[in-house]
C-alpha cells in the first residue's frame, strides 16, 4: 500500500515536496537531496508528518 508523504528541508524546515512511498518496502523515513527554493541550494529533505 502506498502512502502520501511530505518532504521538508532540514535547514529551513519548510515542506517543499510531496510524494508517495511504499510502506512495506521502505519502513524507515525517506530522505532525498532536493532543491529548496527558499535556501536557494540543494539540501537534504526528510519525510515529515502531515
Amino acid at each position: 500500500m502506498r502512502e502520501n508523504i511530505h518532504l521538508g528541508c532540514e535547514k529551513c524546515t519548510r515542506r517543499n515536496y510531496h510524494t508517495t512511498k511504499n510502506k512495506k518496502t521502505t519502513t524507515g523515513k525517506l530522505s532525498l537531496k532536493k532543491y529548496c527554493r527558499w535556501c536557494k541550494e540543494h539540501t537534504m529533505h526528510k519525510e515529515m508528518k502531515l
